[in-house]
């Protein structure tokens, strides 16, 4: 608008100009006036004309250099998306040949699950990784690929592993790739391995409960669409330089809308852990987790499996029933891991919050399970915590069933730790 306004400014003060000298010539020469005429019409004209061609050609001109000047080639183009999926945590997309040389060919494992092995790594730029490889059949794979990077590629918390990227092989197994968390999992802190294995001291244990309580808080409150972890174990809580709990391996994770009460999906998770309502048919929802987390945190409590096999006759002990117990009696210290005990630290009233809180979790009936924001509060004490009611203990009746769960599978008895994701039968030990 503005160009062809100067152009048509510039055509009438040309054709005035041709008059206005056309005029002087006309008065110091006399000659015919129609001559005179023409020619200052043509005149005007041509220069009019030649005018408004050269303002359009110089207008095109600015404009194409605008535009270049404004467009990014490709390499520009790259380099902002990039850009904009680092700053909004997405997670970026590698070659398999970038992972294969950060692992050194896969050779330094330092985990493996039912489905997965997860490798340190190096990337090029020195920061360091895990890689996890998920190695189920390709529909599998597909599944719990997906099920891991909707559940986590858009949360931030700072108890939330943090996925970097990710890396799909058209005929292999899929790649995620997080952040390296140095001190491993929980596990090999919390159970004694060998005589000089390391024990986390008390003061570590309850921060370890309260960073657990707000990931599962944040997962299930303040996302748009709750997420279920549906696998909460001491396995898949890492630790990090500070001894800060990060959870992680969200493989089996589902996402549950604000609108819905429960999922239905097939069981998942890990023997020991999980909640009654699987064997119920009834659906799942986030007490599922609350369930699982409750039961972690008798573990932290004891420095034991809650499912295990004691004695010369091989007897199952169920140690919930074991802190239900000594709760109501008063005696909570009786139960306490010794190791910890040894290394001093360790308050009664505390260890009485955390067991209550972990009876309170562990309730058979879902509505009785206080909220993870609830749990927050009564941990950090702005909440008093009552005593927790009785609770049947399906368990016990299942463990009665003449350990049905061994002879099922053919395993040690005592190896209650491991993922399971298929059909359960009657026993919740089996890992069919």
């Amino acid at each position: 608008m503005e160009i062809s306004k100067r152009a048509k400014i510039l055509t009438a003060g040309t054709i005035t100009g041709v008059f206005i000298v056309m005029l002087i010539l006309w008065l110091r020469l006399h000659q015919s006036k129609t001559i005179y005429l023409l020619a200052g019409v043509l005149a005007a004209g041509i220069l009019s004309i030649t005018a408004w061609l050269l303002i359009l050609h110089n207008s095109f001109n600015w404009r194409k250099l605008s535009l270049s000047s404004q467009t990014p080639n490709g390499t520009d183009l790259r380099l902002e998306y990039s850009f904009l999926r680092k700053v909004a945590g997405l997670p970026a997309k590698f070659r398999y040949e970038d992972l294969q040389r950060a692992t050194d060919d896969f050779s330094a494992m330092i985990g493996r699950g039912a489905s997965a092995s997860v490798f340190k790594g190096i990337l090029e730029d020195g920061t360091q990784v895990a890689v996890k490889r998920i190695e189920l059949g390709a529909e599998q794979a597909d599944t719990e690929f997906r099920s891991e990077v909707s559940a986590i590629a858009s949360v931030q918390h700072v108890n939330l592993v943090r996925i970097l990227g990710y890396c799909l092989v058209s005929t292999g197994p899929r790649f995620l790739v997080y952040d390296f968390i140095p001190n491993g999992s929980l596990d090999k802190w919390i159970f004694p391995r060998a005589e000089a294995s390391p024990s986390l001291p008390w003061r570590l244990r309850y921060k370890v409960a309260i960073d657990v309580a707000k990931a599962l808080a944040y997962l299930h409150q303040d996302c748009r669409s709750r997420v279920l972890h549906l696998d909460i174990k001491p396995e898949n809580i890492l630790l990090d330089e500070a001894f800060r709990a990060v959870v992680s391996d969200f493989g089996l994770s589902k996402l549950m809308g604000r609108d819905q009460s429960r999922v239905v999906t097939t069981i998942r998770g890990t023997r020991g852990y999980l909640a009654p309502e699987w064997f119920l048919e009834n659906g799942v929802s986030e007490k599922s987790d609350i369930y699982s987390y409750g039961m972690v945190l008798m573990e932290m409590v004891g420095g034991r499996r809650n499912v295990m096999v004691v004695g010369d006759e091989r007897r199952w002990s169920y140690f919930p029933k074991m802190v239900a117990e000594k709760v109501r009696e008063g005696k909570v210290m009786e139960v306490m891991d010794e190791r910890v005990k040894k290394g001093g630290g360790v308050e009664e009233r505390e260890v009485m919050v955390m067991a209550c809180v972990a009876l309170w979790c562990a309730q058979e009936e879902a509505k009785l399970r206080p909220s993870m924001a609830r749990v927050v509060d009564m941990l950090e004490g702005r909440l008093v915590v009552e005593m927790p009611p009785e609770t049947e203990m399906i368990m016990l009746d299942l463990l009665a069933v003449d350990g049905a769960g061994y002879r099922c599978d053919q395993k040690k008895p005592d190896d209650v730790g491991s993922t399971v994701t298929c059909s359960f039968s009657l026993s919740f030990l089996s890992g069919r």
